[in-house]
């Protein structure tokens, strides 16, 4: 029988228009608002399931996952050992993966992930855990993976495995072709698990080839799985995983074969699913505004037509019949979402003054506004929104670029030790306080996986700082507007950050106190590859919060932006700014002035386009969205959702 230990917590989708219809899916999942309720959730369901043992006196055997997705569980975990007195000392553990060859004391290695996350955390006893070991001579790999896979029969067994999932479909590291039989094996890597991994590992080139997984055979074997996955870039793989055909293509279809298996998903994960992208295609659906523009949009593209060319038999063969049953005609129903898309584009994205504005994304008064534009990374401003960026400052706004960190990370060695050999054969060491020869020392001996020095970090970050401004200066803002927050969750050296902590959100609230904004523009693109753009943006939403009492807050409105991952859905938008061909390029030529971030970009995801390419196409596609649905051709359009906070 299915535990409901998730079950009965789960953020249920019976509104908004989407019944729970899963006719489509052969998984069950339950799917939550965002990852962080999820994560304790799922820990609770550990933690529980630990109690119980420790009252019938045995042993609790956990599969244990390791990547970006159970963090927040281990977290949870540790943070109700210490709390609730939860002990482990029962808990005996087995990982799923290593990567091979990889030393324990490597960065890298997942032995020292687990050790960072839980196990230095808890009171686990250190011959309980095991995990697979990247040193094993490769003559006695076979003997040591039968030895991993008898280990976990002799324990009795996985009571609880926890898995994520890659974007190849893999579990563990079974990647496609794993035969559902398959045991503990070394096993080589697909190329996009490297292109995912290499940001951890400073490029692709030094991402190991091969690791070592327990098989398909000893996952299913488990007694309960869950699969956690967060976030719009896994939304594909999860969809075919759990309405697909079972495939060794996509080994974690073999999951349909589990009887007590649930994938514990966020919205952006869930959000192909055919029940949530298209309600409509299930069963009968509650109508409400959101639901029927994004049905429409979605009739269009499915019959390629127009909005204004839609008829009474497209929407009736489409799972649509009922919106005309309810009354509506084609017709008012295409000229109504005609109106809202129309609406929504303006080349004056302060707002225009002395102008009707019943109409418009944005007010007419005040006329000359005070803006801040947020920005996680130095570059996060001209690449999602360049264009408005210059329009504001030319339509005569009090505009302020904010970037929340330093970016350091994203600046390889080989661009850091470029900058410091010339500054070090120029001035030796000047006001900057850095040792050059220091740095070029330590980047020339630097070991894999080991985090930079604070001089290296704070030569990267100039560097980044010092390309912000010259491409804030060629859009036309000056220096006094520019600012650099560098907050501290970020300054770890490692790709792995810091909680947001109140430091974090008292520095965002103090500037935004201090210029007291009509407009906040915020990156609402949550798919970066290592969660900065959504650190970044919950601090702006408690910094806000906190704030909402001031009278200021009363005239400031919040407007996000997406980036470089993934853009809003027409349906989406509440704001459209169109771009000249002449604002394209003033555009592309400010994300060039980040010359760190071009040719050999540190963390691109699944995209191996440059950023400036990124972002020209996907604002290219928008406006060849609006020109397909019947609005007007431009030659760009870059995309605002308004958030009330």
């Amino acid at each position: 029988m299915r535990t409901t230990s998730i079950k009965g917590n789960e953020i249920s989708f019976k509104k908004a228009g989407q019944f729970e219809d899963t006719r489509f899916e052969k998984i069950h999942n339950v799917i939550f608002k965002n990852s962080t309720d999820a994560s304790i959730i799922v820990a609770q369901e550990i933690a529980d399931l630990i109690r119980s043992k420790q009252e019938k006196n045995k042993k609790c055997v956990l599969g244990l996952a390791t990547g970006s997705s159970p963090i927040k569980v281990y977290q949870e975990l540790v943070r109700m050992h210490k709390e609730e007195g939860l002990s482990f000392d029962n808990v005996v553990t087995f990982n799923l993966d290593e990567y091979y060859p990889m030393p324990k004391e490597s960065n890298q290695s997942y032995y020292y992930f687990m050790h960072q996350h839980l196990f230095n955390h808890v009171d686990i006893r250190p011959e309980n855990i095991n995990i697979p070991d990247g040193t094993v001579a490769l003559e006695d790999l076979n003997q040591f993976c039968v030895d991993y896979e008898m280990n976990i029969k002799n324990a009795g067994g996985l009571d609880f495995q926890l898995l994520g999932i890659g974007r190849t479909g893999h579990v563990g590291f079974n990647e496609p072709g794993s035969h559902i039989n398959s045991g503990t094996r070394i096993i080589t890597l697909d190329h996009i698990t490297k292109v995912d991994a290499s940001g951890d590992f400073n490029g692709i080139g030094n991402v190991p080839k091969k690791a070592i997984t327990m098989g398909v055979s000893t996952i299913l074997r488990s007694k309960r799985i869950v699969l956690m996955a967060w976030g719009q870039n896994k939304a594909s793989i999860i969809k075919r995983t759990i309405q697909g055909e079972i495939s060794s293509e996509v080994p974690a279809t073999f999951l349909q074969n589990h009887n007590n298996t649930t994938f514990v998903l966020d919205e952006g994960a869930a959000s192909e699913l055919t029940r949530l992208e298209t309600p409509w295609l299930v069963g009968e659906c509650i109508w409400t505004e959101q639901l029927k523009n994004k049905a429409i949009v979605w009739l269009c593209q499915h019959t390629n037509q127009s909005i204004l060319k839609l008829t009474d038999r497209d929407y009736n063969n489409n799972g649509m019949s009922d919106l005309l049953a309810a009354g509506s005609s084609s017709y008012d129903l295409n000229i109504n979402m005609f109106n809202v898309l129309q609406h929504t584009i303006t080349g004056w994205p302060g707002g225009k003054p002395n102008t009707d504005d019943s109409h418009r994304p944005e007010r007419a008064n005040p006329a000359k506004k005070r803006v801040i534009l947020f920005s996680p990374h130095p570059d996060d401003d001209v690449i999602s929104m360049g264009g408005t960026f210059a329009k504001l400052i030319k339509q005569g706004h009090d505009v302020h670029v904010v970037y929340q960190t330093s970016g350091n990370i994203a600046v390889t060695d080989d661009e850091a030790l470029k900058f410091a050999e010339v500054c070090n054969d120029f001035v030796e060491k000047d006001k900057s306080g850095i040792n050059f020869q220091a740095v070029i020392d330590f980047i020339n001996s630097k070991p894999l996986g080991q985090s930079d020095s604070a001089e290296v970090r704070k030569l990267k970050g100039l560097i980044r700082r010092r390309e912000s401004y010259a491409a804030t200066r060629y859009i036309g803002l000056k220096d006094e507007n520019t600012h650099f927050l560098d907050m501290p969750f970020y300054e770890t050296g490692m790709v792995q950050k810091s909680p947001l902590g109140p430091q974090d959100i008292a520095i965002v609230k103090e500037i935004i106190e201090r210029i007291k904004p009509h407009q906040v523009f915020a990156a609402g693109d949550l798919a970066d590859p290592h969660g900065t753009h959504e650190v970044c943006l919950n601090a702006i939403f408690a910094a806000m919060k906190a704030l909402k009492s001031k009278p200021f807050m009363n005239d400031c409105w919040l407007w996000l932006y997406r980036g470089a991952w993934h853009e809003w859905d027409i349906h989406e938008i509440d704001m459209a700014v169109p771009l000249s061909p002449d604002e394209v390029m003033l555009k592309r030529q400010a994300i060039l002035y980040h010359q760190s971030q071009k040719d050999r970009v540190m963390f691109q995801g699944n995209d191996s386009r440059e950023f400036w390419v990124r972002a020209e196409d996907r604002n290219k596609n928008t406006a060849k969205l609006y020109d397909k649905l019947g609005l007007a051709e431009y030659e760009a359009i870059e995309a605002f959702k308004r958030f009330e906070y």
